[in-house]
C-alpha cells in the first residue's frame, strides 16, 4: 500500500466517522445534543475536506482546481444527492410512497450518470 492511500484512508475513517456520529447527535432529538452533534460533524467535515488536500498534495497535483467541468461534476453530485435524498424523506417522512419512489429514481439517475461524467466514455 501507498503512503498516500494509507494516509487517505486513516483520514477518510477518522473524518467519516466524526461526520457521521456528529449528524447523529444533532439530529435525534432524544439525544439532546444538537450544538455538540453540529460542532463535532464539522470537524469530521473538516477532517474529510483536509484529507482530499492532503491527497492532492501526496500525488503532486495543485491543491484546488476550478474548472467548469469541476463546477459542472460537482453540482451534477450535489443534485443528485439532494433528489436521492429527497426521495427518501417523501418515501419515509411524509408517507407520499409513489413520487418518493420517483424522485429517488431520478436522483440516482443523475448519480449514475457521474460516471461517465468524471471518467468518459470509451
Amino acid at each position: 500500500m501507498k503512503k498516500k492511500d494509507f494516509i487517505t484512508l486513516i483520514l477518510s475513517t477518522v473524518g467519516g466517522i466524526l461526520f457521521s456520529l456528529g449528524l447523529c447527535m444533532a439530529l435525534l432529538p432524544q439525544w439532546g445534543v444538537f450544538y455538540q452533534g453540529a460542532v463535532l460533524a464539522a470537524v469530521g467535515l473538516a477532517v474529510l475536506l483536509a484529507m482530499g488536500l492532503v491527497r492532492r498534495k501526496m500525488s503532486g497535483k495543485p491543491a484546488i482546481v476550478f474548472s467548469a467541468r469541476a463546477v459542472g461534476i460537482t453540482l451534477l453530485g450535489v443534485f443528485g444527492a439532494m433528489a436521492l435524498g429527497l426521495g427518501m424523506c417523501m418515501t419515509m417522512v411524509w408517507s407520499l410512497l409513489v413520487p418518493g419512489i420517483a424522485v429517488g429514481l431520478v436522483g440516482i439517475v443523475l448519480l449514475l450518470c457521474l460516471i461517465p461524467a468524471v471518467k468518459g466514455l470509451e
